[in-house]
């Protein structure tokens, strides 16, 4: 009697745990409001990162950290006083000599023949443009309209005579372009596309766009552009005609971000982050970090690197929670079931055995 009503019971409880389990994945798939992860909260992701650098600021860290950035050509100064300003923040000890070591590529790096130098380079090849340069020295086109033109009929000319194609810089043309004629305005607004798409035409100048946002910005121009109509695109009115705005959603979406980024620090450290962005996830997350962190997020970005700093912006919701819940119960549902199984099989040998 007793056996029979334990078995019953957990029969009860394993047809429980199975309803559950259905019950929480028929909603996971049926309501995409019920996401198995949220954003984190500004005050959680900095909590958060502050656990890791716990962890991984480490004095060993920041001077490996350290002597990489001052072996760079050109120094990226960003990242360096970013480092030094975290090492101050938390009492990190560096190696005798270290900090001395960047005083004197500081004061090299600033003195008025080296800047006199690198901006003639910069000038020459925005490659060789350091992140504070390229701002006074390609951004002031690249991030107006008229840089958008030149670069639409360039490539239309080009087009029509055969030539090869600049496929990134039409792509971030025409959606600088769409942004301004409410063509391929997004959720953000056309200005906030605007600017978008011109700090990424200036990073793609510097070769900071990842490889995987450099394909988007191709897929975009492969599926959204008519390329017969495109050389007689004279006028914003002809630019309606010539492209697709739906095939272009997800690089404005993405440049809408990066523009989110741009407004929670500044123009200087979205170029500096902009590698770290590869589709339209990586930009939203990264403008998180950077609302939560403010000019902290360059510091942070440089210990934790981007595994770590995107994780910190993700939270598990309720719904896996109870989903993990439904699923244990389950499992030891199953486990008693076998368990009294077994148990009932080892009697009933027993008592033949008596017998």
């Amino acid at each position: 009697m007793l056996r029979a009503l334990a078995r019953l019971t957990l029969l009860l409880v394993l047809a429980a745990s199975v309803a559950g389990t259905g019950f929480t994945l028929w909603r996971i798939a049926s309501d995409p409001l019920l996401a198995p992860f949220r954003f984190a909260a500004a005050d959680e992701i900095r909590a958060a990162t502050d656990r890791m650098l716990a962890e991984s600021a480490t004095p060993e860290r920041m001077t490996e950290l350290l002597t990489a950035r001052l072996a760079e050509s050109p120094r990226n100064w960003l990242a360096l006083d970013a480092l030094t300003d975290l090492v101050a923040e938390r009492a990190i000890p560096l190696p005798e000599g270290l900090p001395e070591e960047i005083a004197a590529a500081r004061e090299a790096d600033y003195s008025y023949l080296s800047q006199a130098a690198s901006c003639a380079a910069c000038a020459y090849d925005p490659a060789q443009c350091s992140l504070s340069q390229v701002m006074i020295c390609q951004a002031p086109i690249a991030l107006t309209p008229i840089g958008d033109i030149a670069g639409v009929a360039r490539a239309g000319a080009d087009y029509a005579s055969g030539e090869e194609v600049d496929q990134i810089d039409l792509a971030l043309s025409l959606v600088g372009l769409g942004a301004t004629a409410a063509v391929l305005a997004s959720g953000g607004g056309s200005t906030v596309v605007k600017a978008g798409a011109g700090l990424a035409k200036v990073a793609r100048k510097m070769g900071r766009l990842s490889p995987r946002l450099v394909e988007m910005a191709v897929d975009s121009l492969r599926l959204g552009v008519d390329w017969g109509r495109l050389p007689g695109a004279r006028s914003l009115d002809d630019l309606r005609a010539v492209v697709r705005a739906d095939a272009f959603a997800p690089l404005t979406s993405t440049l809408t971000d990066l523009e989110r980024l741009r407004g929670a620090t500044d123009a200087t450290t979205a170029l500096h982050l902009l590698p770290l962005v590869d589709d339209a996830g990586d930009a939203r997350r990264l403008a998180l970090s950077a609302e939560a962190l403010g000019p902290k997020i360059v510091g942070r970005a440089e210990v934790l690197g981007k595994a770590r700093l995107f994780r910190a912006t993700l939270r598990v919701t309720e719904t896996v929670w109870g989903l993990f819940s439904a699923l244990a119960g389950l499992a030891l549902s199953i486990a008693g079931l076998a368990g009294h199984a077994v148990q009932s099989a080892l009697l009933r040998g027993l008592r033949r055995r008596a017998r």
